[in-house]
This record gives structure tokens, C-alpha cells and sequence, in this order.
């Protein structure tokens, strides 16, 4: 069976709102070809980014609730917040993590949100497991990535999609080596009581190879998904 075809494209360092702006315009332009009917070779696009810290909110987001300081203090810490129209709740970005918006024509796939979800997961369980030895787990009810040795459980990833006419974008933001200190600002996800952990913090390491996370995480995406790369320029 020949394999699908996804655009490759690693956008550096990116302000959010640009990013998203971005996103948008490939995702509607997905969606203009399924409209028109107009056949193409390629299912999707596939972006790896670093964004600036920032805070974003879901659709259903609490922002008088889950956002523990005022908007004064995120000026001193250099943060923004931008609400957004993904799922979920509040989360954070910022330097040191791997944001990867998959946009994707779902026809060429499975039209199956829950399903899609699993797949999100399985891409970072895989990448943990097969590259480092961690056994990174769902946890029931709850979207996203965590290790739930006998420590207290702790979320690694992050997910929070949008899908409309099985088009899909948004993704998974992966703790690279992240400043967990940013989360102690928000109540995580809506989620209370549970800690968010960082690769460099799980092995103990002053600085994990952020070119080699990607490298590993673009192919664990190839695995799982089984897509073929074309590089975007």
C-alpha cells in the first residue's frame, strides 16, 4: 500500500499568534480542495515549532479560574495569552519545548476523532520508549501523554486539537526542556493536583538535544501514522 504524503516544514522559533495564523491558512486551504473536489498528492502538512511563552485557552478554557496571576504579572515574566479555538483547557508554551501541529486531511486516515487522539499519544509513548526507555501511559479520561510510575502521576505532553470537516489542526506540545516553573501560574489543562514533568527533569540532565528530539519525534510520527516526508521550502 503506498504510503501518504505529508509536507514537512520545522518553523524555528515563532510568536503563537503568527503560528496559528499559519495553521489556519493551511487548514482552509485543505479545506477549499475537499470543497472543490480538487484531487492532491499530498495529505497533509506537518509543522515542528518553539514558541515564545505564552499561554493559551481553549475553547471551553477557564482563564478566571485556571490562570492563577494577574495580567501585570505575565508582563514581568514576558508572557502573553492568547485565547485560541482549540480544545481543552489552558496550557503553556515557551522555549525548550517541541509544539507539532499535524494539519491533516483525515480522508486519507480514519475519520475518528477519539481514534486520532490514540494515535497523538501513541507517537509520543513510542518516541519515549523506543529513544529513552520511559514508559510514558494514558491516563483514563484524561487526553494527553503521562508517566505514572510510583511517583505522583505527571503529564510529559500536552494535546489539544481542532477538527472541522475531518480536517484537522492544532496538536501535541512535548516538555523538552522546558522552565516547568511557567506551570506553577496555571492550573495545567483544568487538571488539579497533578504535576507537569520535562524530559531533561526525567533523565536528569542539564540540557536534552532539542535537534535530536525532533528528529526522533518527526520519525515516531512516520511510524505510527505511516506517512512519507516531503520537506516544505
Amino acid at each position: 500500500m503506498k504510503k501518504k504524503i505529508l509536507f514537512f516544514e520545522d518553523l524555528g522559533k515563532k510568536k503563537y499568534e503568527d503560528t496559528w495564523i499559519y495553521q489556519k491558512k493551511l487548514f482552509n486551504k485543505i479545506i477549499q480542495k475537499k470543497i472543490n473536489k480538487i484531487s492532491s498528492i499530498e495529505a497533509g502538512y506537518l509543522l515542528f515549532v518553539e514558541h515564545y511563552h505564552v499561554y493559551t485557552i481553549g475553547k471551553n478554557g477557564k482563564k478566571d479560574k485556571h490562570l492563577l496571576v494577574t495580567l501585570d504579572f505575565l508582563e514581568k515574566i514576558n508572557a502573553t495569552i492568547c485565547k485560541t479555538d482549540r480544545g481543552g483547557d489552558i496550557t503553556y508554551h515557551g522555549p525548550g519545548q517541541l509544539i507539532v501541529y499535524p494539519i491533516l486531511n483525515m480522508d486519507y486516515f480514519f475519520t475518528d476523532i477519539h481514534k486520532y487522539l490514540r494515535f497523538l499519544e501513541e507517537v509520543i509513548i513510542h518516541f519515549l520508549c523506543k529513544n529513552y526507555g520511559i514508559k510514558g501511559e494514558r491516563e483514563k479520561g484524561k487526553t494527553g501523554v503521562w508517566l505514572l510510575d510510583n511517583k505522583k502521576s505527571r503529564k510529559i505532553c500536552a494535546i489539544g486539537i481542532r477538527i472541522s470537516r475531518w480536517v484537522t489542526m492544532h496538536g501535541f506540545a512535548l516538555n523538552v526542556n522546558t522552565n516547568l516553573k511557567y506551570f506553577d501560574y496555571i492550573v495545567p489543562c483544568g487538571i488539579y493536583n497533578k504535576e507537569v514533568t520535562s524530559l531533561k527533569k526525567e533523565l536528569k540532565k542539564n540540557n536534552i538535544s532539542f535537534n535530536e528530539v525532533k528528529y526522533m519525534v518527526k520519525k515516531s510520527f512516520q511510524e505510527i501514522f505511516d506517512v512519507e516526508f516531503i520537506n516544505k521550502n
